[in-house]
């Protein structure tokens, strides 16, 4: 019992006590790798359709994919607050916290769940029209998004829980998870679009089948013990407190989702009205590409997110500060030789979604302006990491909404009209450079907090 105990606490020792550049590299790579399997769904999503549907069909899945990841910021909300909870226990040796967070995560995604399912349903082709949908790409769109809320449970509470196994420092498990429901997906895509000729419907029922994939294993993984707490996987709890504690250090994360979908509403619009076809879904592809490159950026978040809280919940707020900065860099570093192999070769990456195009060089400067600022990005999303691991949610739910409310919309919805859909691309790249400017500022603050303490 001892050594079992002992082996389940090993990477909670070594995240508090080994050098932070070795512990970085130790549980950073598994974790990048699982956020780059994730990221991939969507892009081979989009490449199937691409190439096996057609670029219509390609706008229309453009148009309805940033609301099928409603469910992913669900999934965040009830992940990152439970993740950021456990890491804190178990840095703090609160083994009672730790007993019940797993029963009130299923209780959480069971009900939201159900909430979401049925809204959604009820407005699934509204909501496509808001982001833009008319005639063809509407119906598309909607056939789309509306299959998707079929699997919104698999898709919110796989997401949570795999959230949870990596705030653990648990990267390896939580890649193997993602690894194989990412093999599901590709195999269901090509059976249902390619041999069985369903087309969109197709992609949204691979992707759907591939969560219950990742569903099922970290079910499989809680269920035969290897958690680093006492976890019941079928346990359902409705706690006060716990639940409060996941809602104010999640509620950051479903904000930058719901934040991103109110961005995908009013550029989507913007090219609807001022656009094409095309523009639609050249923008949707550069969106998917540009995501998936922040994916390992995404990996570097999730590994970081149990460095700080597990040393956060042991007081050895140096350790805090100091991890930040070793992944901020290490972050940069990464994306620096895609970024530059992007920048060089744009039309190369484009073509995997658009064969036998040749592009303009007026696409080529749209896909070169959005992706400009990548090298910087990674201090905004290490910051949305690292004030809830710190239990601190409200300044990196204030960037969210603010990056949105006060900057994005008003300058998407004025520029295009003005000066034309070039404005959708050089306000991002605009945007974007304020905000890090404002993050690099309020991490410094944080920092001083922290010195002093």
């Amino acid at each position: 019992m001892d050594a079992a105990i002992s082996e389940k606490d090993q990477q909670k020792q070594m995240i508090l006590n080994e050098g932070l550049w070795r512990v970085m590299l130790k549980i950073s790579w598994p974790a990048v790798l699982a956020m780059v399997l994730y990221g991939l769904n969507s892009v081979f999503d989009a490449i199937f359709v691409g190439r096996f549907v057609g670029e219509t069909a390609l706008a229309g899945v453009s148009l309805a994919y940033p609301l099928s990841q409603i469910t992913l910021g669900l999934g965040s909300l009830i992940g990152v607050g439970a993740g950021s909870a456990i890491s804190i226990a178990l840095g703090a040796k609160d083994y009672e916290t730790q007993k019940k967070m797993l029963g009130n995560v299923n209780y959480l995604s069971v009900i939201i769940s159900i909430v979401y399912v049925i809204l959604a349903l009820l407005l699934t082709e509204p909501l496509v029209r808001v982001m833009g949908g008319t005639g063809e790409t509407l119906g598309i769109g909607t056939v789309y998004f509306r299959i998707t809320i079929f699997g919104a449970l698999f898709w919110i509470h796989g997401l949570a829980a795999n959230m949870i196994i990596r705030a653990e420092g648990k990267m390896k498990s939580a890649a193997v998870i993602m690894g194989l429901g990412l093999l599901v997906n590709i195999i269901a895509n090509y059976v249902f679009i390619v041999l069985m000729d369903m087309g969109v419907a197709g992609a949204a029922w691979g992707t759907n089948l591939g969560m219950l994939v990742y569903t099922i294993l970290s079910m499989i993984y809680f269920a035969r013990g290897k958690a680093s707490f006492e976890a019941n996987p079928f346990a359902f709890r409705r706690d006060k407190a716990i639940l409060k504690d996941i809602f104010s250090m999640g509620i950051a994360s479903l904000i930058m989702s719901v934040m991103s979908i109110i961005q995908a509403v009013v550029v989507f619009n913007a090219l609807s009205r001022y656009g094409s076809t095309y523009d639609l879904a050249l923008y949707g592809a550069i969106y998917r590409l540009f995501t998936l490159l922040l994916t390992p950026i995404f990996g570097l978040m999730r590994a970081l997110q149990p460095v700080i809280g597990i040393n956060f919940g042991a007081k050895k707020y140096q350790r805090v500060t100091k991890s930040f900065n070793i992944f901020a860099v290490a972050s940069t570093i990464m994306m620096l030789p895609f970024w530059i192999a992007i920048m060089i070769m744009p039309q190369g990456v484009l073509g995997l979604m658009f064969p036998n195009k040749i592009f303009d060089s007026t696409s080529l400067q749209y896909f070169r302006t959005y992706m400009a600022l990548l090298p910087l990005l990674p201090i905004i999303f290490m910051a949305m990491t690292f004030f809830p691991a710190i239990n601190k949610g409200k300044p990196a739910a204030i960037l969210g909404i603010a990056r949105q409310l006060i900057f994005y919309i008003p300058v998407m919805l004025i520029l295009p009209r003005l000066f034309g859909i070039q404005w959708v691309y050089y306000g991002t790249l605009l945007i974007d450079f304020i905000i890090v400017l404002w993050v690099f500022i309020l991490v410094r603050k944080e920092f001083s907090i922290l010195k002093a303490a």
